[in-house]
């Protein structure tokens, strides 16, 4: 029963969300969509937390995409002991630098009371979540090695098969509670996304099209 939810009901669940509240979001109530409006309180602050989760995160997440896209090209790749080694050390440092991002971000809505006035829910859960999907990555990547390649034995086929409609938990439905905690994390980020200020990420491109930065010039006297 338990597996059902996390890996059948949840991500189905999820996808749904995105496709339906996204565009209406972003069509209806543009006033609350990016989260740029509090980057001039706690600057500071912000920028030793943002860097260390973007150049944390950004990397581990191209990490998976890849994988689930390419798997064949990888498992060969990750089959040498060396570079399994090697590629699990760098993940593992990314993960703890964007541990540590969201903590400083988290940290610093916490402190300030300029910032908890502009706080909704929806942005201390996305935090939380977050903060718990790095944790378990972390766990994972430090008890469970070699991560990197079971992902790819595991993880990646069920992902195709939920992508296919046909899904097939008995590739995960053994794995240890700590991953299914992992899998179930990212499932509620996708859900609650479309509800937070990160949703401006999946529109990003299309908002730079339809308005292009403007480009000031300096002139001298």
């Amino acid at each position: 029963m338990l597996n059902s939810f996390i890996f059948i009901a949840l991500p189905y669940a999820a996808l749904a969300l995105v496709l339906l509240v996204t565009p209406y979001r972003f069509l209806s109530n543009r006033l609350t969509w990016s989260a740029y409006s509090t980057q001039f309180l706690e600057r500071k602050v912000l920028y030793w937390g943002i860097n260390p989760w973007h150049y944390g995160i950004l990397p581990i997440l191209l990490a998976h995409v890849v994988g689930f896209a390419f798997p064949g090209v990888f498992k060969p790749f990750l089959g040498n002991p060396e570079t399994l080694l090697g590629v699990e050390s760098v993940l593992f440092g990314l993960g703890a630098f964007a541990v540590l991002g969201v903590l400083l971000l988290l940290l610093r809505r916490v402190n300030s009371g300029m910032l908890k006035r502009v706080t909704f829910s929806s942005d201390w859960l996305i935090l939380y979540l977050l903060l718990f999907q790095a944790g378990t990555g972390i766990y994972i990547g430090y008890f469970m090695r070699w991560g990197s390649q079971w992902y790819l034995h595991t993880a990646v086929p069920y992902l195709w098969s939920i992508v296919s409609f046909q899904p097939q938990i008995e590739y995960v439905a053994d794995l240890p509670l700590v991953f299914k905690l992992h899998a179930a994390c990212a499932f509620l980020i996708v859900a609650v996304l479309p509800f937070t200020k990160l949703v401006h990420m999946l529109y990003l491109p299309f908002d730079f099209l339809k308005d292009p930065p403007l480009l000031y010039r300096w002139r001298s006297k």
